[in-house]
C-alpha cells in the first residue's frame, strides 16, 4: 500500500537507534526525506547510513548531532535548514531511571517532566507553525504501554509520559482544523537496548501472547501508518504496539 509519503519532510528524534530509528527506517521506506537527531556521533552516522541505503539517496537523508531533551527545537530547525519544512514530527527520548514512588524526588520528576514530556511539547510547538502553513501535518508521539498500566518500578516514567499523552489529546483537538492529526503510540516490549538490559528476550516473550518481543521495524511500520495519508481521519488517539501483552479492555 502507498502511504501516501513520499517527498513529505519527517523529522525523528532519539533515532540512532531503537524505536526512534525504527521509526525513521519506516518513514524513508514510504519516500519521506527524513531528518534524524541524536546524540551519539558514532550510532547517528550509522543511522544515517541505513537510511541513506534504504532512500538510494543520500541527499534524502540528514543526520544531526543534538540533545533532543536539551534542545528539541534545534531538530526541528534542521529539518527546515536542510529540507524547507517538516511535515511529519516523531518526538522521542529515551526513558528515566527506575524508581518507587516513595523514592523520587521533586528534582528527579522535573528531571524527568523536561525529558519525557515537555521536550516532546517544546519539538511540536517549533513544528506546527509550519504544518498550518501548509494545512497538513502529522505527529506522532512516542511513550510507553505503562501510560495504560502503570509499573510499580518505573513512577518517573509513568508519571511524565501520562502528562505527555493527556497534552496531546488536547493538542489534537486544537490543530484538528488545520489537517494536522496527533497520535501517541505506546509500545510495549520491542528489542532494543534498553529492553536486552532487563534480561533475556525469551523469558520477556513468555508473557506475550504472539510468543515474542517486538522488532523496532515492527514499531516503525506501525508509526508510518498513522503518520499516512490514509490515516486522516485518525487522531488524538493511543495505539498500543505490544504483541498483545496489555489484558486491560481500555
Amino acid at each position: 500500500m502507498d502511504l501516501g509519503l513520499r517527498d513529505r519532510v519527517a523529522a525523528v528524534a532519539a533515532a540512532s537507534k531503537g524505536l526512534g530509528r525504527g521509526s525513521a527506517n519506516a518513514l524513508a521506506r514510504e519516500g519521506c526525506r527524513v531528518v534524524i537527531g541524536a546524540r551519539g556521533a558514532e550510532a547517528l552516522a550509522d543511522a544515517v547510513d541505513e537510511l541513506a541505503a534504504i532512500t538510494g539517496d543520500p541527499a534524502r537523508v540528514h543526520g544531526v548531532s543534538v540533545d533532543v531533551v536539551a534542545e528539541p527545537e534545534a531538530l526541528v530547525e534542521a529539518a527546515v535548514e536542510r529540507f524547507g519544512t517538516v511535515e511529519v514530527l516523531v518526538p522521542n527520548a529515551g526513558g528515566p531511571p527506575p524508581a518507587g514512588a516513595l523514592d523520587v524526588s521533586a528534582d528527579d520528576l522535573r528531571a524527568a517532566f523536561e525529558a519525557n514530556c515537555v521536550a516532546s511539547i517544546r519539538m511540536a510547538h517549533a513544528a506546527i507553525p509550519r504544518m498550518r502553513d501548509a494545512e497538513w501535518g502529522r505527529i506522532c508521539f512516542i511513550t510507553s504501554s505503562f501510560v495504560k498500566q502503570p509499573a510499580p518500578f518505573l513512577a518517573l516514567s509513568n508519571t511524565a509520559r501520562t502528562g505527555l499523552v493527556a497534552f496531546a489529546k488536547t493538542l489534537a483537538t486544537d490543530v484538528a482544523p488545520f489537517g494536522i492529526t496527533v497520535n501517541v503510540i505506546l509500545p510495549g516490549t520491542h528489542d532494543t537496548d534498553r529492553i536486552r538490559g532487563m534480561g533475556s528476550l525469551d523469558d520477556l516473550a513468555a508473557s506475550i501472547p504472539v510468543g515474542r518481543v517486538g522488532s523496532p521495524a515492527d514499531f516503525g511500520d506501525a508509526v508510518a501508518f498513522l503518520c499516512s495519508e490514509q490515516a486522516n481521519f485518525i487522531t488524538g488517539t493511543t495505539l498500543l504496539i505490544d504483541g498483545g501483552r496489555y489484558p486491560g479492555l481500555l
